[in-house]
């Protein structure tokens, strides 16, 4: 599986495009706002994206979900625990004094422990909670998309509507770390890490820092 990442919109949020390497089938996950560069690749490389995959339903990470929808006809998985944060894009959106258009529903649910195939590869679905409700990471082998998880020296926020500190940690330190040191993260902000760099470094993954809330 090949993927590249795009940052984009004024969150700078990091939008991936996944291709499978042997049948050319491509899924875009967490296309942001200026998803137009997403569109315009793709039809210069004559792919239709098969499905849309959203790791949460913040604004950010669900912006250009309607650009490339239009754009493809094509579905929108995410986990159902993030639902009211989509049906809440306005407010969200208002919030931060930005004016977006509002995303399309899903047109299907991304299951933990159901995996999702495309092409000749597949995404194990895992849910990881704490940043948002529904927030899940996507593994293929050695490389996890991971959201607003974990980033590089630190971790996702937990002060916006159904964030959770002590959650996001557990998630962490139950479903990404035991994934292995080589585990490489793919985060919805800032650059790729890996398990090992993350669990030797970051702060919130040390004991003194994780005392405060576990």
């Amino acid at each position: 599986m090949r993927i590249e990442v795009f940052p984009m919109g004024p969150f700078q949020v990091n939008s991936y495009l996944l291709t499978c390497k042997k049948t050319h089938e491509v899924v875009v996950v967490d296309p942001g706002d200026e998803a137009e560069v997403l569109v315009r690749l793709l039809r210069e490389r004559d792919a239709t994206p098969t499905a849309i995959l959203s790791t949460h339903g913040h604004l950010d990470h669900v912006s250009g979900n309607r650009v490339v929808q239009d754009a493809f006809d094509c579905p929108i998985l995410m986990h159902k625990a993030d639902l009211p944060l989509l049906e809440a894009f306005d407010s969200q959106a208002a919030a931060f004094g930005l004016d977006l258009p509002t995303p399309p529903a899903p047109g299907g649910t991304l299951v933990p422990g159901q995996p999702f195939s495309f092409g000749e590869c597949s995404l194990e679905v895992l849910h990881t909670p704490g940043h948002s409700p529904g927030s899940v990471t996507l593994v293929s082998g050695q490389d996890a998309i991971s959201g607003d998880v974990l980033f590089s020296g630190s971790i996702g926020r937990t002060d916006l509507p159904g964030g959770d500190i002590r959650t996001l940690l557990r998630s962490i330190d139950e479903v990404l770390v035991p994934l292995g040191d080589e585990m490489r993260i793919h985060p919805g902000h800032g650059p790729a890490t890996d398990i090992g760099r993350e669990r030797r470094s970051n702060p919130f993954l040390q004991p003194e820092m994780r005392s405060q809330f576990l």
